[in-house]
């Protein structure tokens, strides 16, 4: 079998696998009984934490993995790697709104670092456009939460 096929099909895979727990908990915000809610709007932040951390974890395998990268995309790459994580963790310190306003922008601005990086990093064109479709379906769903959490209060 290709194992460029095989990857890009694994990869699909496994991003919308990702995309469930945004998604079921975006709906049950609107599904549940408020008093259910919290727990739902919580679990999605902690999600969102999460999955916007790993985004900068690639960074950082990418540019230990590379054997091409000059010493100054080395940096970059592994500069820019702990940004998502402090945004994240940052995003978890402010109240409901903000924090929701700063996972969104934190999705949008690794998905527009990563336009930048991955061509250093020799990734497919599939892959971006896969990132691309993941982070709008991301940003949509906590969108979603956080007009749940304030129509439903």
């Amino acid at each position: 079998m290709n194992t460029h096929f095989l990857n890009k099909r694994l990869a699909r895979i496994l991003g919308i696998a990702g995309l469930l727990p945004f998604v079921v908990l975006s709906l049950a915000c609107w599904l549940v009984h408020p008093d259910w809610l919290g727990v739902c709007i919580r679990a999605q932040i902690g999600y969102g934490i999460a999955i916007l951390s790993f985004l900068g974890g690639i960074h950082w395998g990418a540019a230990l993995a590379s054997e091409h990268f000059t010493v100054e995309q080395t940096k970059k790459a592994m500069i820019w790697g702990v940004v998502p994580a402090a945004l994240a963790w940052f995003a978890r310190s402010l109240e409901m709104g903000f924090g929701f306003a700063a996972l969104m922008f934190g999705f949008v601005a690794a998905y527009q670092v990563d336009k930048r990086l991955y061509r250093w990093y020799r990734m497919p064109d599939w892959f971006l456009t896969l990132r691309f479709q993941l982070t709008c379906v991301v940003v949509a769903a906590l969108a979603m939460t956080f007009i749940a959490a304030n129509m439903r209060v």
